[in-house]
């Protein structure tokens, strides 16, 4: 009886050891390497990635986010801010009070097919709302000259990119509501196009928070 109690005893106290090593060493060791690692060798991305202006963070360039006016009273949809380059949409995906900057309560794809009634009226509507928002005087937008991104969202529904497309297409537009010329406004787009990673994988992209906030810096020079 006593020799039974004594190894479950010698086990429970190993067993103990054990857990405490592996709390310091995995909860507590490891944690704070890896953390310092980060900081040291990509602190930006360490921290979120954070965008600034003026010494203030105004997003992520890893989540997207919408340039919207503030809603009229009775208006459910807000109306896109078109001084800016317009993100990707982002319907079908629920909204909530708490992120009004890109009204999302969940990450994920809308899950409904090609052939789906609603999503093709989705992308009607988007379609329409793009060609009526980026014509200007003598340069209309034809309905083919839109890109597939500009009517669709991500899998995510999060994607801070658009295509060097979509944002050439919004250029006339935004270079007029902005008094800029159209050559300095390409020139920020050309500046804040990404390459394929690694040459490549994926496709050429143009963060939208972050060709707003040069957009909005050149506007107020």
């Amino acid at each position: 009886m006593n020799s039974t109690a004594g190894t479950t005893g010698r086990l429970l106290w190993a067993g103990l050891r054990a857990l405490l090593v592996l709390t310091v060493v995995t909860g507590v060791l490891y944690p704070l390497a890896i953390t310092g690692i980060a900081q040291s060798l990509f602190p930006g991305k360490a921290n979120g990635s954070e965008i600034k202006e003026n010494g203030k963070v105004v997003g992520s360039s890893l989540i997207g986010r919408r340039y919207d006016l503030p809603p009229k009273k009775g208006e459910d949809t807000p109306r896109p801010d078109l001084r800016f380059f317009q993100p990707r949409p982002s319907n079908g995906l629920g909204t909530n009070s708490v992120n009004t900057r890109y009204k999302l309560i969940l990450s994920g794809a809308t899950n409904r097919s090609g052939d789906n009634e609603e999503l093709i009226g989705w992308v009607r509507e988007a379609k329409a709302d793009v060609v009526r928002d980026n014509s200007v005087p003598g340069h209309p937008v034809r309905p083919a000259d839109v890109p597939a991104d500009a009517v669709t969202s991500s899998g995510s529904g999060l994607d801070p990119d658009i295509s060097p497309e979509y944002a050439a297409l919004q250029a006339r537009r935004v270079a007029e509501r902005n008094d800029l010329p159209l050559s300095e406004v390409r020139t920020l787009i050309d500046a804040h196009t990404s390459d394929r990673t690694l040459g490549f994988a994926g496709e050429p992209r143009v963060n939208v928070l972050k060709l707003n906030t040069a957009l909005r810096q050149a506007a107020h020079h």
